[in-house]
């Protein structure tokens, strides 16, 4: 069901139907709550390999760090960016500007905490869709 309506927002603009080759893409697409597209897990990957999930928690629900969850409720996705860019040490968040993994999957990294922040992604793991 959630796949059927995330592909329908992709076909569906504001104003009524579009060319499928007009429409946006999706920033990301869930099967069953832990079945992502290749690009979101990408996302997941960076999200383990910079082992955000120490201060973040393994689900993303906060731990030393905010929740994620929430964070990304009200964040915008150009927030996000310069948090993990820049980082906030005044909070003890790291910057992660110089790990070019991180920064070569900002989007993809946005999308995996975007699915999650949304109740798309319903498990912090996941797998590619078959």
């Amino acid at each position: 069901m959630r796949y059927a309506m995330l592909m329908c927002a992709a076909l569906f603009g504001v104003g009524g139907a579009t060319h499928a080759a007009d429409a946006p893409k999706p920033l990301y697409t869930v099967v069953d709550g832990n079945k992502v597209d290749p690009n979101t897990l990408k996302g997941f990957r960076t999200w383990r390999a910079a082992a955000c999930d120490r201060c973040h928690g393994a689900n993303q629900e906060g731990m030393v760090g905010p929740s994620l969850i929430e964070s990304l409720k009200v964040l915008t996705k150009e927030q996000f960016i310069q948090t993990v860019r820049d980082g906030r040490l005044e909070k003890g968040m790291q910057s992660f500007g110089n790990n070019p993994n991180v920064m070569d999957n900002i989007d993809h990294l946005y999308a995996y905490l975007k699915g999650r922040s949304d109740g798309a992604i319903t498990q912090a793991k996941v797998q590619a869709i078959e």
